[in-house]
């Protein structure tokens, strides 16, 4: 079957070559102004369709999202617009996990203060007690167990840590069978075991504050909590205190609670309220997991995929539920 495919706006670099070299002769993509038929159009592929958009589109079946997230508006407008499905992508999901995974080690062996130290020519870290822990043996949490989470639990197995992943389908991974895998009404259990936690939530009105200040002082004092899902996932007053006391022993932090609202402000926009910044047991990164030199073709293949598997006939992976927001 042909599948009519409308892309207003396609992302730079290697984005456009990696999708038209993978697509299937059976699918017509039109990018940017849209096609003059608009009645022919079944695939929107982009993340921010107005209401009007989606009006002039009567044939319209799915909305492919070209990036992880799920704007808040796309969701609201699509739980109004019954009958069309929502599709989002991970092809970003090994350089996250990969990233998650280097904030870990940063955070628990205290790479940066480290650093810092050895380029002011100061030895005496080397001579005094560490507080590094032994990552072997100890049992991290991976709450979110989707694409990212799987990956990350794989590095972690290999590191010979005891893994327990938390999803919202509770049962054994076939795939990683040493993985325990739990639903989120068994995080209260959890919390306590949690050495590590890996933080691999969407944000969704369900996510917001899951990690609360409850949650915080019934992990041991020496976890190292990983976050490469959304800030507000972590309660921001609560994380910094536990932080700054000793509750919480490191962390590792790819998302925030404040961004730049514009390119002014990119160069002088702390990225909380509570200053984060000036703790040593705090790696910091700016947003950028899903960033390598590879990510534009990653993405442009991933979409591909998803349109030919619409030609086919097929059923299309990532399905998003939009009730629940991923």
């Amino acid at each position: 079957m042909t599948v009519h495919a409308w892309m207003p706006d396609a992302p730079g670099g290697e984005f456009l070559p990696a999708l038209t070299r993978s697509l299937d002769e059976s699918v017509r993509l039109t990018t940017g102004e849209a096609p003059g038929d608009r009645h022919t159009v079944t695939v929107y592929v982009g993340g921010t369709p107005s209401a009007d958009v989606l009006a002039s589109l009567p044939a319209l079946e799915t909305v492919l999202i070209p990036y992880a997230g799920v704007p808040k508006r796309t969701r609201e407008l699509l739980l109004e617009r019954t009958g069309v499905a929502l599709h989002n992508l991970h092809h970003n999901a090994a350089p996250t996990a990969e990233l998650a995974v280097t904030l870990m080690l940063a955070a628990a062996k205290r790479v940066v203060p480290l650093d810092r130290a050895l380029r002011a020519g100061d030895w005496r870290p080397r001579y005094a007690p560490s507080i590094a822990p032994l990552l072997e043996g100890r049992t991290a949490v991976v709450l979110g167990y989707g694409h990212i989470g799987r990956r990350v639990a794989r590095t972690c197995l290999a590191l010979g840590m005891h893994v327990v992943g938390v999803r919202r389908a509770e049962g054994p991974d076939p795939e990683l069978p040493a993985v325990e895998v739990r639903a989120p009404a068994a995080l209260p259990d959890l919390w306590p075991r949690a050495q590590v936690l890996f933080v691999c939530l969407p944000s969704t009105p369900a996510t917001k504050g899951v990690v609360d200040a409850a949650a915080l002082a019934a992990m041991p004092d020496d976890a190292v909590i990983v976050n490469v899902g959304r800030g507000a996932i972590i309660e921001e007053a609560a994380f910094y205190a536990a932080l700054r006391s000793g509750g919480i022993g490191a962390a590792g932090l790819d998302v925030w609670y404040r961004y730049p609202r514009e390119e002014g402000e990119r160069e002088q926009t702390l990225p909380a309220e509570h200053p984060f910044h000036e703790l040593d047991n705090v790696v910091l990164s700016p947003h950028r997991a899903g960033h390598t030199v590879e990510t534009e073709r990653l993405r442009g293949e991933h979409v591909a995929a998803l349109l030919n598997q619409a030609a086919r006939g097929d059923v299309l992976d990532n399905r998003v539920d939009v009730e629940a927001g991923y």
